[in-house]
């Protein structure tokens, strides 16, 4: 992981992103999409997303391996103060604690966004990806059985949870990322926070 880089997404990553994503779709239950999204399509949802959370590349010389994203995970107010988080990296960068860093990166940014609770759905099994959830605290709240079906067979989702924050009286609101001081986003981003 040494000679990795990470940094806020750029239009002109999206391309390299989408490859990455792409063979999920494909070829594992990991995402319940059966078809991959056009270029067109994903730019739209990278630039939706990155508008108001983090949404962070991983990049090992002239490329992108691996990217990871916070969403809002429900739509009601008072749902602000939690995210959904997402990670995906290159078939052949796996296990090398890249998945680790995204996250980690992710919840340093989002506490800077008045966030107190993250989440995480995984498709199981999936035991790298639950490992990375608890090796980062995250507990597993329950499972939803059979809840999409997709490479031949029904498949189970289990959520993961972990606070990040204080739980106390009149929280600060949620803060989007364009608000935050860059200074702070690039001490998260670079190891120094």
């Amino acid at each position: 992981m040494n000679d990795c880089t990470f940094r806020l997404v750029r239009s002109e990553d999206v391309p390299e992103i989408l490859s990455i994503y792409a063979p999920y779709v494909r070829d594992t239950a990991v995402t319940f999409e059966y078809e991959p999204p056009s270029l067109a399509e994903f730019q739209k949802r990278v630039a939706d997303i990155s508008a108001e959370y983090p949404y962070v590349v991983c990049r090992s010389g002239q490329r992108v391996i691996g990217y990871a994203y916070a969403h809002r995970h429900m739509e009601r107010a008072a749902y602000q103060w939690n995210a959904e988080l997402s990670v995906y990296l290159d078939r052949g960068f796996h296990g090398r604690g890249i998945g680790k860093r995204l996250y980690e990166i992710l919840i340093g940014i989002l506490r800077l966004q008045n966030v107190k609770n993250v989440y995480g759905g995984v498709t199981s099994p999936n035991e790298k990806s639950e490992r990375l959830h608890e090796a980062l605290g995250f507990a597993r709240l329950g499972t939803y059985h059979n809840a999409g079906y997709k490479c031949g067979g029904w498949h189970d989702v289990s959520w993961f949870e972990k606070s990040i924050g204080e739980h106390g009286d009149e929280p600060a609101p949620f803060a989007p990322i364009q608000t935050l001081d860059d200074a702070l986003i690039e001490k998260i981003l670079s190891g120094r926070a």
